[in-house]
């Protein structure tokens, strides 16, 4: 890691974004309290938190895998921070307890054991046990990989609802870029343990600094020096009138996407180019001649 530095908010949803073993876990870590930095501080409402173990920390971490305890019930599994953290009082542990069960819909199902809930839910108590403790920073490793491609939709927006509901501070870590660019207020995209950007999801998305971030935040054309997102690139048989930006292409072939369609060009110089058009519109075929335009303004050049 070389100089990363960036502050998070109170109340703000944040994300650390990049490929595997760019840094981001370690990152998180360091902040957890699970490792020391050699150089550098972490800081928490401007405090050093240098030397601090983990538990002492006013931060809470709901890991990858959950690491629930099995023979432990829903409700023990969330209860077990609080009581490790010396909270007394039966009554008192039990009312937080409820109350952060009901935060993420799991009311009811307090006296169930891991193994009798499914991926989502134990992916919740792993949650609510974070949540009870009113932490400042909630860190969040990948908590959502486990989980196939619908019930990660879903709990995307569980955890916009829960972090906008609760005000605490949200730093999550994740490979998957539509992930945070739909959850985050911020994004800081990191490569090879460099923080490459920072930026709100449009900043970074539309106006990325380097080449990587270009390329990591989703597809994009180089056409003559810049930079154009598919979904920016029109196509059409005749030219349109005074276009911005223009230049004749083959199509070469198309990929169905459900409600839209890639298709795949080559210019007249070689370049390649793809433009993302509405499946109902896409009746062009391979080996025909297109005119592909977009705007000025869509242009990037990190």
């Amino acid at each position: 890691m070389d100089g990363v530095s960036f502050c998070i908010g109170r109340g703000e949803f944040f994300s650390l974004v990049g490929p595997s073993g760019c840094g981001k876990t370690t990152t998180l870590r360091l902040i957890a309290g699970f490792e020391e930095p050699t150089s550098g501080q972490v800081l928490l409402d401007g405090r050093s938190v240098e030397g601090m173990p983990a538990y002492r920390r006013d931060v809470s971490t709901v890991f990858q895998n959950y690491a629930l305890f099995p023979h432990l019930t829903v409700a023990r599994n969330v209860a077990f921070g609080l009581e490790r953290r010396g909270q007394t009082g039966k009554a008192s542990i039990a009312e937080r307890v409820a109350k952060a069960l009901d935060l993420v819909h799991l009311g009811g199902k307090e006296s169930r054991l891991p193994h009798q809930i499914s991926g989502g839910e134990r992916q919740r108590v792993a949650l609510a046990r974070s949540l009870v403790l009113e932490p400042k920073v909630l860190l969040l490793d990948e908590p959502l990989s486990a989980l196939d491609a619908k019930l990660r939709k879903e709990m995307r927006q569980e955890l916009k609802s829960l972090q906008r509901r609760t005000g605490i501070a949200f730093l999550f870590v994740t490979h998957d870029q539509e992930e945070a660019l739909s959850l985050s207020d911020r994004v800081a995209i990191m490569h090879r343990g460099l923080l490459e950007q920072v930026g709100t999801p449009p900043e970074v998305y539309r106006s990325p600094k380097t080449r990587f971030v270009a390329e990591f935040l989703g597809d994009v054309n180089w056409l003559r020096g810049a930079g154009v997102r598919p979904e920016a690139v029109r196509v059409s048989r005749t030219m349109p009138i005074a276009p911005e930006r223009a230049a004749a292409a083959v199509v070469e072939s198309q990929t169905f996407l459900g409600n839209c369609v890639h298709l795949h060009s080559k210019l007249d110089d070689g370049s390649l180019c793809v433009a993302e058009i509405a499946q109902r519109e896409c009746d062009f075929q391979p080996g025909e001649r297109v005119h592909l335009w977009w705007r000025a303004a869509d242009e990037f050049r990190p």
